[in-house]
């Protein structure tokens, strides 16, 4: 049985964020998915197998951190595209059917990949107590991402303020369902991207999540709205770096990157 590592929303190797992909006839029992995903340990392992044609979907998949199932994950998910892809395994748009309904990848003309999920309705609220200072830094404002992202979005007051960022996690994980999303305008008008993010998911086994897709479902229509466009650029700033392209449309929020995968292997378990 194959097992491909693939650096999701990242131009070179090394950059973006891993994930395992394992193509499969069926779903086997989930303690033995569950075993997989922590011996990969990434922030994310995705497994798929293909469904009867003629239905709404082409195959059916399921995202794994090292310790829980995940309802949504966009990294995972442009992993497994690009992984299907390139081995020829399905050819143009796949549809995926997932806990977070049917979600699309698009091969795009330039070689990368534009993903088709649900946006996130934002709701404000008051930044919970405690919460800055789990964080390091006091927020402008604070949304509710809704029960499909399952995060706290915070708006810092600048860029700086989201890449000083050193929080104390333990204390962070109160305050969450699934992870806090931290993001600030980007200072450069003249850089490459529009806003800045970091995301951390210690609630689900990720200390800091190197580039979120599902993050950007919230993003997309939170700096839409600020800086009056619906195609933007994000710049996630973890330690691996990558770009995440949105484009907000209603209640869909496309997101494009690119995808390179650095270890293809054999799983040897049973």
């Amino acid at each position: 049985m194959r097992i491909r590592i693939v650096d999701a929303f990242a131009e070179r190797p090394f950059t973006g964020n891993p994930a395992g992909v394992v193509l499969l006839d069926s779903f086997p029992d989930d303690p033995w998915l569950r075993n997989v995903a922590m011996e990969v340990n990434h922030a994310e392992t995705a497994f798929a197998h293909p469904l009867p044609e003629g239905g709404d979907s082409d195959w059916a998949l399921r995202w794994f951190t090292p310790v829980t199932e995940v309802a949504m994950c966009g990294h995972a998910t442009l992993a497994t595209a690009h992984v299907l892809h390139t081995t020829g395994t399905h050819t143009g748009p796949v549809r995926f059917a997932t806990r977070s309904g049917v979600l699309t990848a698009t091969p795009t003309e330039d070689g990368a990949i534009t993903l088709d999920f649900p946006t996130a309705p934002l709701t404000r609220v008051d930044t919970p107590a405690g919460v800055a200072d789990a964080l390091g830094a006091e927020p402008v404002a604070a949304f509710d991402t809704g029960p499909g992202v399952g995060d706290l979005l915070l708006e810092l007051a600048d860029e700086k303020a989201v890449l000083g960022l050193s929080p104390d996690l333990r204390a962070l994980g109160a305050h969450s369902v699934r992870g806090i999303i931290a993001t600030a305008r980007a200072e450069d008008p003249a850089s490459d991207y529009d806003y800045v993010s970091r995301c951390f998911f210690p609630n689900v086994g990720i200390a800091e999540d190197p580039v979120t897709g599902s993050a950007h479902t919230a993003l997309a229509p939170h700096w839409s709205a600020r800086l009056g466009r619906p195609d933007l650029t994000g710049l996630q700033a973890s330690r691996r770096t990558g770009f995440v392209r949105t484009a907000l449309r209603g209640d869909r929020t496309l997101l494009t990157g690119r995808a390179v995968t650095v270890i293809d292997g054999e799983l040897l378990t049973p």
